[in-house]
Parts: C-alpha cells; structure tokens; sequence
C-alpha cells in the first residue's frame, strides 16, 4: 500500500475568496475524486485551524494499492481539473509518498 499526502500553502488572495473558502473548494472537490476514481483506497482532506497562522493551509492523506494505481490518479483527467485548480491559489506544495 502507497500513503500519498500533500501539504498546500495558500496565496493571500486578494480575490473574491478568502483562504478558508479556498481551502474549502479544495477539500470538498479532492474529496469527490474517491467517486470518480476508483484507484483511491481511502482519502481525507483537512483545513488548518485558523490560529495556526505559520501551518500550511490545506492537507491530503490519501492510499494506494500499488505505485501504478497512484500514477493513474495522478494521471486521470478529473485529477488534473483539480490539481489545476489547486495550482492557482497555492504558493507552496510540499508531498510525501511511502509505502505502509
């Protein structure tokens, strides 16, 4: 079994949303992956509490059956909408892939 997790750092935006709305998208559309792509075992996505000023904003806990099952995630189309999305208000990224 692969454990993918991923740690965002949210841009300040000076959009329309705040940081906490962001970070709620995100949850809320990497969680509606598990619906779309069957490759992911398990996957829960936390938002910081907000008096953590100096944490990243968003986290992802994610398995795997095997390597190749994550490349297909990583790979699948709905993904890539997302992680577009994602790429758009982040300023850090920081992952870690292993095997449990």
């Amino acid at each position: 079994m692969i454990k993918h997790v991923v740690m965002w750092k949210l841009k300040d935006e000076k959009s329309k949303k705040t940081k906490f709305e962001n970070a709620k998208l995100i949850k809320s559309r990497l969680e509606n992956l598990q619906n779309i792509i069957s490759e992911i075992k398990y996957i829960e996505v936390g938002i910081n509490l907000e008096n953590f000023e100096n944490n990243h904003d968003v986290v992802l806990i994610s398995e795997f059956e095997s390597l190749t099952a994550l490349e297909i995630y990583q790979k699948h189309e709905s993904h890539l909408e997302v992680s577009k999305f994602v790429k758009s208000i982040t300023e850090l990224r920081t992952a870690v892939d292993f095997e449990f």
